[in-house]
């Protein structure tokens, strides 16, 4: 890179002064002696820092007038002295590694202030904590951006911090309701209130919004400090009371690929739907396959056989071959990867795959011939695995069922049903016996039997929220989840066993300091915590002290926040979570990348060859797994958002609860039956004067010595929602 100006006379010479921009993207306005300060100093030399700059050419990049130039010497020396700019040999100047200067990405509290998670800590930086920024120390920064920021001091046990720059912004496009302002602007207000600003936008760029409408509003300009940015409307969503524009408002918000490209498409358009026998495949359709989903499921990447053997069993896990049809570099692949997953909404799915492959040639519908990647795996009479193979195959499925006609049929014995599928009711029957023993052997290696349950949501014809419900577990679900588990777990021991490069699903130990808080919670609620080493066994003898009660949704979530995220990576650490040694994820091409690529290396394995192309592992195990959490937060979001409006129409009426959280606030309670969370402030807690008990998770009435204590049961009234913040306030009944 050039350098910039040099001063007059050599301008003269030839040499064009550079355009410097400010933070903002904007040439900064000339600085006056009040307005030249260290962080202006320091802001120009981290946007400039690929060599050294002069005194005089710091100076015109900044347009500073000549006077003020012996007051830039100073700083200068100042910063210096500070170990925040090194000096060169030649009075020649440049930023400092320093644990006082530190890029990272900014997150907004509702509230004005905010937080920077540090990216690339300078050594000697604390990076257990994020450092706190005070409302008044944002300067122009918003939710999301990459700023520069500097330390300040400390706050109890957090750094303090101050925005010098904005190095790159996060959100130039807004989701946000619209409003008319005048007859010449309106105003966007955006969805998200960590964003504590409204748009301005011209009449002639608003799209012909109406009013109250949700729209994507596009920031053209970013003026000064305590100015409304201003921008145009790119895209009007429609009315934001109709679930399907929320949705469509949270895809936009996280940014979200909702549409294929044209060669994506024409690439898949191109492909065959011809199915035979080739070489290097097995012939399986003799196998009696059955698929086993939800109700609603559209795509079915998995289908499964059990067969008795002199030995024991022997299960056949057969997934769609996907690697089949979807080859490295292809616009598909490089599309499939960059989503990374499909994102599952209750009124909608973005799909990793375009429709012809996962509704279609991907998806093991009954009766049609399709293409597989089969697992085949031999067990013992008492669930242990003695032998595993995989192949490619065609596979033709006799059945597709549903986990609620599996259960009537295994648990409740149902005859019209279990007259209907005659055929397959002996297979089911070994299949649940199968995956009985399977989960006892997992069980009792110490692998946690979380059952957290969820909310499902339910819609009407017309897309309006019909119930919110707590969604059934039954043993069909736990068959087809052992069998996918046994899968996984013999591809993964594979491909290590054979030394092959993949990306394995990983689950770290959890950080002792964590646990032990967990302990002392646990403790407070009066649990008799079990003795001994904080291993999966552990975890799970906790989970049994609240099996069946009140508690264990509560206890459950406790205890997996205090864990590590599961994630993906090529280093096998093992899964804590399933006291597994070997683990990766091969079961759901159709819907996740990191499947697709386990296929490919499986692949190579079997036939001896090298991978068709050449992927940096620890980057796409980081990329996979910042895009399955992002897909998640998305899916929460949504139903976040349903729950609410649920809620808005509920006004008045009454619930059973438990009491989820105690704070200084009031009490967090979360409902039985749909899981909704809502909050009890404590100024409406009339009938006393309740104090917290921070240590047992409790506040205590001064005059009725009544205890409201994490894990009560409690009975609610709705008393008002806010659906803007999605909150949703109760009273104690």
């Amino acid at each position: 890179m050039r350098r910039g100006t040099f001063g007059g006379k050599r301008r003269q010479r030839g040499f064009r002064k550079k355009q410097v921009s400010g933070p903002n993207g904007r040439r900064p306005a000339p600085a006056e002696g009040a307005g030249l300060h260290e962080d202006l100093v320091l802001r120009f030399l981290n946007g400039h820092d690929q060599e050294p700059w002069s005194l005089n050419g710091i100076a015109d990049g900044l347009d500073l007038p000549r006077k003020y130039r012996k007051m830039l010497g100073g700083l200068l020396a100042s910063l210096c002295r500070q170990n925040l700019v090194e000096c060169t040999a030649g009075n020649r100047y440049r930023l400092q590694s320093s644990p006082e200067l530190v890029q990272g990405v900014l997150t907004m509290n509702p509230r004005g202030f905010g937080f920077v998670t540090p990216t690339n800590p300078p050594p000697g930086l604390r990076t257990d904590r994020d450092l706190f920024i005070p409302a008044r120390d944002l300067a122009a920064a918003m939710h999301g951006d990459r700023v520069l920021v500097r330390v300040t001091g400390g706050r109890r046990d957090r750094l303090e911090a101050r925005v010098i720059a904005v190095l790159q912004r996060a959100a130039e496009k807004l989701v946000g309701i619209y409003t008319t302002l005048s007859r010449n602007y309106g105003l966007v207000t955006p969805e998200d209130d960590r964003y504590p600003f409204v748009i301005e936008i011209p009449i002639n760029l608003a799209a012909e919004a109406r009013e109250g409408e949700a729209v994507v509003a596009e920031i053209t300009e970013f003026p000064p400090d305590g100015q409304r940015p201003r921008g145009r409307i790119s895209e009007v969503l429609g009315d934001p009371e109709d679930m399907l524009v929320q949705t469509e408002m949270t895809v936009r918000v996280f940014g979200l690929p909702n549409r294929f490209e044209a060669e994506v498409l024409r690439e898949v358009a191109a492909l065959s739907d011809r199915v035979e026998v080739a070489p290097g495949r097995v012939d399986l359709r003799a196998v009696p396959h059955v698929t086993i989903d939800g109700e609603t499921a559209r795509d079915f990447d998995d289908a499964v056989a059990v067969e008795k053997t002199k030995a024991g069993y022997r299960l056949y896990v057969s997934i769609a071959d996907v690697s089949h049809y979807v080859r490295p570099g292809t616009a598909v692949d490089r599309e499939a990867y960059l989503r990374g997953t499909s994102v599952y909404f209750p009124n909608m799915v973005l799909p990793m795959l375009p429709e012809r492959l996962s509704n279609d040639l991907c998806s093991l519908v009954p009766d049609q011939d399709r293409l597989a990647f089969t697992a085949v795996l031999d067990f013992d009479a008492a669930g242990q695995r003695q032998h595993a193979s995989f192949t490619r195959s065609v596979i033709r499925s006799r059945y597709r069922l549903t986990y609620t006609k599996v259960k009537l049929m295994l648990a409740d014995n149902d005859p019209e049903l279990r007259g209907q599928y005659a055929a397959v009711v002996a297979d089911l029957e070994l299949m649940g016996e199968l995956s009985r023993k399977l989960e006892e052997r997992r069980m009792a290696r110490g692998s946690i039997g979380f059952e957290i349950p969820e909310a499902v949501v339910e819609l009407d014809e017309q897309g309006k929220i019909g119930a919110i419900r707590r969604m059934e577990r039954n043993l069909a679900h736990k068959l087809i989840e052992e069998f996918m588990l046994a899968a996984n777990e013999a591809v993964a021991k594979t491909l290590a066993d054979r030394k092959k490069p993949t990306l394995y699903r990983v689950h770290e130990t959890p950080e002792a300091e964590k646990v032990e808080a967990f302990s002392e919670f646990a403790a407070s609620l009066g649990l008799a915590i079990p003795r001994g080493e904080r291993n999966p066994a552990w975890f799970g003898k906790v989970l049994a002290l609240v099996a069946g009660s009140p508690r264990e949704y509560i206890v459950s979530n406790l205890l997996l926040r205090s864990m590590k995220q599961a994630r993906y990576a090529p280093e096998n650490v093992g899964h804590f979570g399933l006291a597994a040694a070997y683990y990766t994820h091969f079961t759901s091409p159709i819907r996740r990348y990191p499947d697709l690529l386990v296929h490919r290396h499986l692949q190579a394995v079997l036939t001896g060859k090298g991978d068709e192309r050449q992927m940096d592992l620890v980057e796409a195990g980081e990329f996979l797994s910042t895009r399955e959490r992002k897909a998640e937060k998305a899916e929460r979001e949504v139903v976040e958002k349903m729950k609410v409006r649920y809620m808005a129409e509920r006004v008045g009426e009454s619930f059973e609860g438990i009491i989820s959280g105690v704070t200084a606030f009031g009490l967090f309670i979360e409902l039985l039956e749909t899981f909704i969370s809502g909050a009890v402030p404590i100024e409406q807690m009339l009938d006393d004067y309740f104090r917290l008990d921070e240590k047992n998770h409790r506040l205590i009435g001064d005059r009725t010595n009544r205890i409201y204590q994490l894990g009560d049961l409690v009975r609610v009234t709705v008393t008002d929602v806010d659906l803007r913040r999605r909150r949703v306030n109760f009273a104690l009944r």
